[in-house]
């Protein structure tokens, strides 16, 4: 592994050692938040309240020394308000635009889907495209630049679900669940008399997350794997319980992660378990399901679990 990778991977493992500083027990989802940071993707963090959706966001945007902003989404709040808007200025007369909440290089789009769709939509030209238009002018984003969104489960009250656009726009998506009994003590013992968000200290460097960045991209990716990853977003296509199957915005997605998770792991070169490892949280909620599966309960990491199970990796024998 030569100097950048070796660099990179050490910077990786400052920020999820930092991260696990508040998020208890819970190694493999800190470890997909840390390979959407280091795949410079957005994040959606998707799970019932209290679980610490916000708890993760947070801790992973403090240790990284960046400009970090946090919105709370609400009903009743309108585009503009994430943003920013132009204001006529008396003294220059002229308009000055004032930036939103959203012009930071890590933002926290806390409870997304509290908001209505006009408003989430006005997220997905920044989250696609790195600029913003506000009066017919554009502004660029910081770079580097990520959003971190939480939402709750669709099925309580008070929330929008997501438009398929938007969540295509999301690297990964991950869940929390609850914790242990072990760690659900653990937890409380950790948060006795101050939570421990409070004395997190950044770990890494705007400059040491764009050298990651880079190193991600340098990792070495075999055409077997590549024809492996074809093939199992081609197959989600094909799934009769799929209505819409993975874009190839979702294969450049699971390519990109597994490099990522192949640094994080000390390679400097990935493997088809690492394929196997990203599907799930980077394709299925990127799938529409047919009403008819939806109705038997079917999600659609049933349906990548399936594919995963039934299309071989190259070289192999698919399992009957």
């Amino acid at each position: 592994m030569d100097n950048e990778l070796t660099v990179g991977r050490q910077v990786a493992q400052k920020i999820l050692e930092n991260v696990e500083k508040v998020i208890i027990g819970k190694r493999k989802t800190v470890e997909l938040a840390v390979i959407g940071l280091m795949s410079k993707g957005h994040l959606l963090i998707e799970d019932a309240p209290g679980v610490g959706k916000t708890m993760l966001a947070r801790s992973l945007a403090r240790s990284v020394d960046c400009t970090f902003k946090r919105i709370q989404f609400t009903p009743d709040m309108l585009p503009g308000d994430i943003t920013g808007v132009s204001v006529y200025n008396q003294k220059t007369m002229d308009f000055e635009f004032r930036a939103g909440p959203i012009i930071a290089n890590i933002v926290l789009a806390d409870e997304i889907n509290r908001a209505t769709p006009k408003v989430q939509s006005a997220l997905l030209e920044c989250m696609e495209e790195g600029q913003i238009s506000v009066d017919g002018v554009t502004h660029k984003m910081p770079v580097p630049f990520h959003v971190l969104a939480t939402q709750n489960p669709i099925e309580y009250e008070g929330t929008f679900p997501l438009p398929e656009t938007q969540l295509d726009r999301f690297l990964l998506r991950i869940n929390l669940g609850y914790p242990s009994l072990a760690d659900e003590i653990a937890i409380m013992e950790k948060q006795h008399y101050t939570h421990p968000i409070d004395t997190l200290e950044p770990v890494a460097t705007v400059h040491e997350l764009l050298t990651l960045h880079s190193a991600v991209r340098n990792v070495f990716v075999d055409e077997l794997v590549r024809q492996y990853i074809a093939s199992l977003v081609a197959a989600t296509r094909q799934h009769p319980g799929v209505r819409l199957g993975a874009s190839p915005r979702g294969s450049l997605a699971l390519f990109r992660t597994i490099q990522a998770r192949a640094l994080l792991d000390g390679r400097d070169f990935v493997l088809p378990d690492d394929v196997k490892y990203m599907a799930e949280p980077v394709l299925a909620h990127r799938l529409i399901l047919r009403s008819r599966e939806q109705s038997e309960d079917r999600t659609g990491r049933n349906a990548i679990n399936e594919l995963l199970n039934t299309v071989p990796v190259p070289g192999t024998v698919a399992k009957r």
